[in-house]
């Protein structure tokens, strides 16, 4: 029994001598931050957040971290002080805390005079302090802390080397406790720059009034930002917030002195940055948790250059101008940065455009041509349609030649056996030349008319009647019926017709279509030879129609005709039709072709009329 109670006792002691011999990370580190004001200010809560990430990602042992909000510029007062340590002791009174950071100097004075009451053991931090706001005090052994020096000259410098041409500074602040201690730090450093410039200090007004004042600043001021957590009126403010409200009234340039202003309107300044003090923070508890032997560490957190980028193209500050060191934020990235995808799209866009345009342009490049080329070939077997006509009209043109000719021939023998006698009668020789003249006249018109439609000549719109197209056509083919003996007859309409369009090339057209005619004609008795030609108006259109006493076209060939090399005759070559369709759709007329009831065919041609002159 004595023996295992002996060793009972000694499996005791092994226990306990390894559980002493355990690291002490094993434990939770209990880290308590007190903000001298609300940690809901944007400064104050950047802080808070990187003490966090910071202590995370440098310490190997578990640590809590616990805020408190002591909104020592609203509520000063020692009997709030007082209940605020009394409620804090309270709350932490079954915590055990390893370190206890003031944020700012009021929350300093308050660990000094009440944190061995609140926070027993706990090893005392404070952060953000001036050097200055120590003043003569000395720093009690234990208590380590981040300095975060309160500047405003090296601001002030700077935005005079941006803005040399100016005369004025408006330092602009709140009323509270602890602005009127940051204010009285500012003027006495800009002391040294009475002589340059200078100084309006604005502070104890309704923050109305000061919106009217900043609005109404001459040219060549500058305005500082110091903070503005109360006005005069004595309503309570966020300095953010009111920054923001600053800038936009302003109508000179704002400057400050923390990075909790910038990106809230000021152009920027040799800032202290609380996100930098946050981490500095963090590694200071970090040392204080594992060297608990450590000499008393008091740190200093340097302060930066910083600018916003909007506010110097608003107040047209130049980048080259800037120290070298400078940070520059809010700059708006390139267009290509921005919108890389969406650009490298519509360039990708315009490309196929370009590319479908160019493509799009050739094959319309291409197509006039080839449209100009069916042109110069429809007008080239159109002449040579008019020249297998006129060796159909041979005869009928010599026959009208001969007429005129024999009887130039007839006169002018007549005329010579006058001229034997001894006493001609010069009145009978008078009427010999005038009918000479007149025959001559008529067949120098056979010979023009055939010429007119002969002739190859470019295409040539004019304003025309369609009434004297359709005579002359039908004067044109009569020695030709005659020939043939057709009854050829024409039925003109009593208005003119004014349309536009090529002379000869209409002219065409009718010709091939009483020919076709004629010859539709040629095997019917010779009572029955009959072809019409008539005018007349038909709503817009000036139409002229060929009729004949054929046949007429077989139904199942009808659409077929205006095809080309489509021909019913035995010597044909199909291409009249099909040529007269061209021409009369180049000119935005209709050729149609139907079957008569009583037998025949016939052929319309509806042209639209020509405007009436204005």
């Amino acid at each position: 029994m004595r023996f295992c109670t002996a060793l009972f006792a000694a499996c005791a002691g092994l226990i306990v001598s390894i559980a002493g011999s355990l690291p002490a990370s094993a434990a939770t580190r209990n880290v308590v931050l007190l903000f001298g004001e609300r940690v809901e200010l944007p400064a104050l809560s950047a802080m808070e957040a990187e003490i966090a990430r910071t202590l995370r990602s440098n310490s190997a042992e578990r640590t809590e971290i616990f805020s408190e909000n002591m909104d020592l510029s609203r509520f000063g007062s020692p009997s709030y002080r007082a209940a605020l340590r009394d409620f804090l002791h309270q709350k932490y009174s079954d915590k055990k805390i390893d370190v206890a950071v003031a944020v700012m100097a009021p929350g300093l004075d308050f660990l000094l005079t009440s944190g061995d009451a609140i926070f027993p053991g706990a090893s005392i931090a404070f952060s953000g302090l001036d050097r200055g706001e120590l003043a003569d005090r000395p720093l009690p052994r234990g208590v380590d802390g981040v300095f975060s020096k309160k500047e405003f000259a090296p601001t002030l410098e700077l935005a005079l080397r941006l803005h040399p041409e100016t005369r004025q500074i408006v330092v602009v602040s709140g009323t509270s406790d602890f602005e009127a201690s940051l204010l009285a730090d500012a003027k006495k450093e800009f002391t040294a720059f009475e002589k340059r410039v200078s100084f309006t200090y604005v502070s104890n007004v309704p923050i109305k009034d000061l919106l009217v004042q900043l609005s109404q600043l001459p040219k060549q001021s500058i305005v500082l930002f110091v903070s503005f957590f109360q006005d005069g009126a004595g309503e309570s403010f966020v300095p953010q917030e009111v920054v923001e409200r600053l800038s936009s009234a302003s109508s000179a340039p704002v400057y400050g002195f923390t990075d909790q202003f910038l990106g809230r309107g000021i152009v920027g300044g040799s800032l202290y940055s609380f996100a930098a003090l946050g981490s500095e923070t963090a590694k200071l508890i970090v040392r204080i948790l594992t060297e608990p032997a450590h000499t008393q560490l008091l740190l200093d957190v340097p302060r930066r250059l910083m600018f916003d980028w909007r506010q110097m193209q608003r107040w047209g500050v130049s980048e080259n101008r800037l120290p070298p060191g400078s940070e520059i934020h809010f700059r708006e990235p390139p267009l290509w940065d921005r919108y890389r995808w969406q650009m490298a799209l519509i360039v990708a866009v315009v490309l196929g455009q370009a590319v479908l345009i160019g493509v799009l342009m050739n094959e319309r490049r291409r197509r006039r041509y080839a449209e100009v080329q069916v042109g110069r070939r429809t007008a080239e077997l159109a002449h040579f349609n008019r020249y297998s006509m006129a060796g159909e009209l041979t005869a009928s043109i010599a026959h009208e030649l001969n007429q005129p000719l024999g009887s130039i021939l007839t006169n002018a023998e007549t005329a010579e056996l006058l001229l034997k006698s001894s006493a001609p009668d010069l009145a009978e020789l008078r009427e010999i030349v005038a009918d000479i003249r007149h025959d001559d006249k008529r067949a120098s018109e056979v010979l023009q008319r055939l010429r007119s439609m002969l002739k190859k000549a470019p295409s040539e719109i004019s304003d025309l009647d369609l009434n004297e197209i359709a005579g002359e056509s039908v004067q044109l083919l009569s020695p030709l019926s005659i020939a043939r003996e057709i009854n050829l007859g024409g039925i003109i309409a009593p208005l003119p017709l004014p349309i536009r369009g090529d002379p000869v090339q209409l002219q065409q057209v009718i010709v091939n279509l009483i020919v076709n005619a004629m010859d539709a004609v040629s095997k019917m008795p010779r009572a029955e030879r009959r072809v019409t030609v008539s005018t007349a108006r038909d709503d817009d259109f000036a139409e002229v129609s060929v009729t004949d006493t054929g046949s007429g076209i077989p139904t199942e060939k009808i659409k077929e005709v205006f095809e080309p090399f489509f021909t019913t005759k035995a010597q044909g070559m199909g291409l009249g039709l099909s040529i007269a369709r061209t021409i009369v759709e180049s000119h935005k007329g209709q050729l149609s072709a139907e079957n008569r009831a009583n037998g025949g065919a016939t052929f319309r041609v509806k042209l639209p009329l020509a405007a009436a002159p204005q």
